[in-house]
């Protein structure tokens, strides 16, 4: 892919409850956001660059030729570093950002490259993301699965956390069956003009996005538009816990061996 008109930006903070020094977990002899950005950078976007809270990501990163700004440690959500970096990087208001996360090493580069072209193909919304079909009952229950429906035009109604849309008729006994169509499961990667991300952090929260801990919420309660892009498979996983890490560990240094043979 060459050519993608817009920026990446990976936020990546080294303080983590689960997980300290989360940015620099080594994979495969390369820190995880340094692969991170080596994936986006797949996508053929013109900048891909870490939004960095600690020098000693900032310098993991130009070890490895990754750009990389240092950002202020004491934001209180991502959505706020990410703000910083725009005004860092002098973007224009119109300039589309990926905001892709510093623990997704696995991240598909045409789901980073579609977030981008579904903003530019809908200049009446700010920012963009993406689902994928739900397929078993155990994950449409799940709470911590986050569900979003949308119009006609693909462009988001409602995030919950809730089962929805909700099978009035078929669910009356209990919920043992998926509606038709499939509920959609929501993807944690999202595209923003950069003016408006540089707004969002002073848009007062939002009560359901409060009910719900869902950010994304306070866009849609302030009146602006998200549309969604419906990705045909699921994203590599992230990671979150020890056990995350283990896992794709594993993986790249399958992909390691492979390589070498």
């Amino acid at each position: 892919m060459t050519g993608l008109d817009c920026t990446v930006l990976i936020p990546a903070r080294l303080a983590s409850t689960r997980l300290p020094d989360k940015p620099l977990a080594d994979l495969a002899g390369v820190p995880m956001v340094v692969r991170v950005a080596q994936r986006c950078r797949e996508a053929g976007a013109r900048a891909v660059v870490v939004a960095a809270d600690s020098p000693r990501i900032l310098e993991a990163c130009q070890a490895h030729g990754v750009d990389a700004v240092l950002t202020r440690a004491d934001h209180p959500t991502g959505s706020d570093r990410l703000a910083e970096a725009c005004t860092l990087l002098g973007l224009d208001g119109r300039d589309i950002v990926v905001n892709v996360q510093g623990d997704e090493p696995l991240i598909d580069p045409a789901l980073v490259a579609a977030c981008a072209e579904r903003l530019q193909a809908h200049p009446e919304c700010v920012m963009s993301t993406a689902a994928h079909t739900i397929d078993s009952v155990e994950e449409y229950l799940n709470p911590n699965v986050v569900k979003v429906v949308t119009d006609a035009a693909g462009r988001a109604l409602y995030f919950s956390r809730a089962p929805m849309p909700w099978w009035r008729d078929g669910h009356a006994q209990g919920v043992t069956a998926l509606p038709d169509p499939a509920p959609l499961r929501h993807i944690g990667i999202y595209g923003y003009t950069a003016g408006f991300l540089r707004r969002f952090p002073a848009l007062p929260p939002a009560p359901l996005e409060q009910i719900e801990s869902l950010e994304q919420l306070r866009v849609l309660w302030h009146g602006e538009r998200i549309v969604v892009h419906l990705s045909p498979q699921r994203p590599g996983p992230g990671v979150d816990t020890p056990e995350d890490l283990a896992r794709v560990r594993r993986i790249f240094e399958q992909r390691s061996s492979a390589d070498t043979r």
